[in-house]
């Protein structure tokens, strides 16, 4: 086991001890299940029927913050691609530096820094054949106290690949509301940019959403968002000479 897949771990593990001291405190949680349908294809995945369902779990706490996903995709078998599935999940947790230093680090438009892991986790099924792969992220992260926005994030990682070799990511994550009279909009995503390494080149994932809180004008504020998801990557996987991704997607999503 490397030393980045340890680091990872530890810092989940300690995140899950935490959450269940008795001095943790949930500051503010939400859970979710989205439907997406794409409008256009996405990159390296040209099956004409492809339906993705995602359920969410974002929450706050005193010690840190923690976000999981996991995807569920599948596509259906046509005249040129076989039937495809595939699991997809992520896990990343960040430990606050004021919390456990016992000192309120903030500077500027930066209102804490963290230590960071996520873990990544797929497995699929292309029409018989079957993969998948574990990545272990680990880093520093930094939460902006920025003006209009309910959160923006950042967090620079050094990630140990199954498939690849290693390389270091950028994530950025927002979640920006809008009111027009009397509708409310969220737009909020997130982008990755991963280095480049021997056997893959830099990608860059720009993936925003724009959801209308739809449940607002039947008495369920925050209850039920449609919208769309927009997908631009380049270089997809580290693949280079491919076209960019430009995948717009109808969506659902429900609070639970």
């Amino acid at each position: 086991m490397s030393i980045t897949s340890k680091i990872c771990k530890s810092v989940l593990f300690t995140s899950i001890v935490l959450a269940s001291s008795v001095n943790a405190e949930t500051l503010w949680s939400d859970n979710s299940i989205s439907y997406l349908k794409n409008v256009d294809d996405f990159q390296l995945l040209e099956n004409d029927n492809i339906n993705v369902i995602t359920f969410e779990h974002a929450s706050g706490h005193n010690w840190g913050d923690v976000f999981f996903f996991a995807d569920r995709i599948t596509a259906s078998k046509d005249s040129n691609n076989g039937r495809y599935e595939e699991t997809y999940g992520e896990l990343s947790a960040r430990l606050s530096l004021s919390y456990l230093t016992g000192n309120k680090i903030a500077m500027g438009p930066i209102s804490d820094l963290y230590l960071a892991g996520t873990y990544e986790h797929d497995t699929g099924n292309n029409d018989g054949f079957g993969f998948g792969f574990n990545n272990y992220l680990v880093g520093v992260g930094a939460s902006w106290d920025i003006s209009g926005f309910n959160y923006l994030q950042s967090n620079i990682y050094l990630a140990e690949n199954d498939d690849t070799d290693n390389d270091y990511q950028l994530t950025v994550a927002w979640g920006y509301p809008i009111a027009i009279g009397k509708h409310d909009i969220i737009i909020d995503g997130y982008l990755d940019w991963s280095s480049a390494a021997d056997d893959h080149s830099a990608d860059f994932h720009f993936n925003p959403q724009v959801r209308l809180d739809v449940g607002k004008y039947f008495g369920k504020a925050k209850f039920v968002e449609a919208g769309i998801e927009y997908s631009y990557w380049h270089n997809k996987f580290g693949i280079s000479g491919i076209n960019n991704e430009n995948t717009v997607s109808a969506m659902v999503k429900v609070h639970l």
